[in-house]
């Protein structure tokens, strides 16, 4: 069992992840944060503002990165009695490889990375999982402890990462685009904004959970919907012509996948 995860930088996705945990009824005294900025933790998780408070302490048995990928070369030399023997490095720094993980940090025990999207806050993520060094045992720790924010998946090929992170990791920001755009092409056409907001959001909302819970993939549904000579296969024909939204899909993923061998060799 991981005794205590000491999160090293608690932006928006490290505060999201902790606000699932805590939600998901774990004991804050499991958690710590180690970053100078953050104005304050959640009650009973500690807080430092020094690595050396932090290692002081010694209380953490994984660690999971939660700064920009860009600042691993110059954090990594500081962090290193924090990441020693019998800890974990978890990291959740985008395209930076196990690899790299090890090169900077050669004394941890094993190197994960992790990639969870905002919807860990209310334990709904899919939580990616790739690792190097663990055993059987700390395998299972770990999935138990990132499983608690939603659905956590094991990742053998690490060559995939990147674009399991564009779908999984970056998807969230492109459904909301999707939602605004709705709305918004409602507004364009006579709708308050109010209104066409308020439709979009429970539109997605009730597709999504139907989608989820349905014995026939999302393809299937969309045809279900759509009576021939109707109204929605009349919406569809547009969506569908040329492929159009899947062109415009595979080159979103593609870009956002490789951003990710950018951010590696940029770090």
């Amino acid at each position: 069992m991981i005794k205590q995860l000491l999160i090293i930088g608690c932006g928006n996705m490290g505060g999201a992840m902790l606000a699932g945990w805590l939600k998901a009824g774990e004991n804050p005294a499991r958690f710590a944060i180690l970053d100078p900025a953050l104005p304050e933790a959640p009650s009973g998780v500690t807080l430092y503002r020094e690595a050396a408070e932090a290692e002081a302490a010694g209380a953490h048995d994984a660690v999971m990165l939660g700064f920009k990928p860009q600042q691993l070369r110059a954090l990594a030399p500081g962090l290193q009695g924090l990441t020693g023997e019998g800890v974990t490095i978890c990291s959740l720094l985008a395209g930076i490889t196990r690899a790299q993980l090890a090169d900077a940090f050669p004394g941890a025990k094993g190197h994960v990375r992790v990639m969870p999207n905002l919807a860990a806050r209310i334990n709904t993520s899919p939580v990616i999982l790739c690792e190097s060094g663990l055993d059987d045992a700390g395998r299972g720790d770990l999935f138990a402890l990132y499983d608690l924010l939603g659905t956590a998946i094991w990742l053998d090929d690490e060559g995939r990462f990147d674009l399991v992170t564009a779908l999984a990791g970056s998807g969230p920001g492109f459904v909301y685009r999707f939602i605004d755009a709705l709305a918004g092409a409602a507004v364009e056409l006579g709708l308050e904004r109010d209104v066409a907001e308020q439709l979009a959001l429970v539109t997605v909302d009730g597709a999504s959970a139907l989608a989820a819970a349905s014995d026939v993939g999302p393809g299937e549904l969309a045809d279900r919907v759509a009576s021939p000579g109707g109204m929605t296969r009349e919406g569809l024909n547009v969506l569908d012509e040329g492929q159009a939204l899947h062109r415009l899909l595979v080159e979103t993923l593609r870009a956002t996948r490789d951003k990710g061998a950018e951010l590696s060799k940029g770090a």
